[in-house]
C-alpha cells in the first residue's frame, strides 16, 4: 500500500449483474459498479462528510452505498441524495448535532438516565429526531441509491445487514454504541453498534459485486499501532487490533480486478494513545475535519484521474 493509494484488480459479480458478467464473457468491457464504503468512529465521522463532499464534486456517483455505524447515517444520506445538495445537508445536520442535544443533558442528568435505563448514558430520542428530520420516513429498498447497514445482534451474536425495512430503524440500531445509546429493537431482536462485527465492510462490497470501491474512513486506520506503555493504551490497542481485523482481511483478500481506494482524512486521525478522541460530545473541530478531509480526498482523487459523470 503507497500511503492510501490501494488499487488491486479484479472482478466479481454476484446474481444481479448476470449482465455484467455476460458482457465479460463475450469479450465486451463489464459493467463498472461503484460502492462507497463507510466506516465507524463517532464523531471523526465528520471527515466522512468532506470525503463525500469531495466525491460530489468529481461527479462520483454510487451504485452502492454500505455503512456501519456514523457511516450508517453518513451512508444513508448519501444513498438519499447523493448530490452535492444531497451532501450540503447532511453537513448541515452535522454542524447541528451540538444544538440537537443527541449527546446532551448534565451529569445528574446522564446518571439518572443511567439508572432508570440501566443500559446507557443517553436516551436515543434525540437522535431518532434528528435523523427523522434528515431521512424523513424512507425505506431503505425506496432510497435511490441501494443502500445496506450492518448492526450487531444480540440474539444471534452475529452480524445482521439491513437490506430492508424503516432506514432510521436501520441505522439507528447500527450506530448503537454499547454504553452510549441503548440497545436497538427492530421486530423481535435488539441491535448494537455495527463497528462490533464490521468496522470497514469492504468485504461486502466485494460480496455484492463492486468493482470500484472507495472508503470512507475516519482516520484511525491511518495511524500505525504500536505497543502500549500506559494501562489505558492496552484497552484502546487491543479493541483497534479488533476493530481492524475484518478491514485488513477484507484487504488481503481482494479478488483480481476489485480497484479500491482509501480517501485520506488529511492527517485529522487520531493516535490510539489521544484521548481526546474519547470526547464525544465535542463538536467544535467538526469544521476543519470535513474541510481537511476534503481538501486532501480532492487532491487524491484529481492525482489518480478519478472522476464520474453524476450531474453536479
Amino acid at each position: 500500500m503507497r500511503g492510501h493509494d490501494h488499487k488491486v484488480s479484479a472482478r466479481m459479480w454476484n446474481d444481479s449483474r448476470v449482465e455484467s458478467n455476460a458482457d465479460a464473457l463475450n469479450g465486451q468491457e463489464p459493467e463498472v459498479i461503484t460502492a462507497f464504503v463507510l466506516g465507524g468512529g463517532g464523531k471523526l465521522g465528520t471527515a466522512e462528510v468532506g470525503m463525500l463532499e469531495a466525491l460530489a464534486e468529481q461527479r462520483i456517483i454510487p451504485d452502492l452505498v454500505l455503512g456501519t455505524s456514523i457511516g450508517a447515517i453518513n451512508g444513508a444520506a448519501v444513498a438519499s441524495d447523493p448530490s452535492i445538495e444531497g451532501v450540503a445537508r447532511l453537513r448541515t445536520l452535522w454542524t447541528s448535532m451540538e444544538a440537537s442535544g443527541v449527546f446532551g443533558g448534565t451529569i445528574v442528568e446522564r446518571l439518572r438516565h443511567m439508572a432508570s435505563a440501566r443500559t446507557s448514558l443517553h436516551s436515543n430520542k434525540a437522535l431518532r429526531t434528528l435523523l427523522e428530520q434528515t431521512l424523513h420516513e424512507q425505506r431503505i429498498e425506496q432510497l435511490p441509491v441501494r443502500f445496506e447497514c450492518v448492526a450487531a445482534c444480540i440474539e444471534t451474536a452475529g452480524e445482521h445487514w439491513f437490506t430492508s425495512g424503516p432506514v432510521v430503524d436501520a441505522v439507528l440500531a447500527s450506530s448503537a454504541v454499547p454504553g452510549l445509546l441503548p440497545p436497538v429493537q427492530v421486530g423481535d431482536r435488539h441491535y448494537l453498534d455495527g463497528g462490533i462485527v464490521d468496522s470497514i465492510p469492504v468485504q461486502r462490497a466485494v460480496e455484492l459485486g463492486a468493482s470500484r470501491i472507495f472508503v470512507l474512513q475516519v482516520g484511525r486506520i491511518e495511524q500505525p499501532l504500536t505497543v502500549p506503555k500506559r494501562p489505558h493504551e492496552v484497552a484502546v490497542v487491543a479493541f483497534e487490533i479488533a476493530r481492524r481485523r475484518s478491514f485488513t482481511v477484507a484487504m488481503e483478500k481482494l479478488p483480481e480486478g476489485v480497484e479500491v481506494h482509501v480517501l485520506p482524512t488529511g492527517g485529522t486521525g487520531p493516535r490510539p494513545s489521544d484521548l481526546r478522541q474519547f470526547r464525544y460530545r465535542d463538536f467544535s473541530d467538526v469544521h476543519d475535519r470535513m474541510v481537511s478531509a476534503k481538501s486532501a480526498s480532492l487532491q487524491y482523487l484529481k492525482l489518480h484521474e478519478l472522476s464520474g459523470e453524476g450531474p453536479r
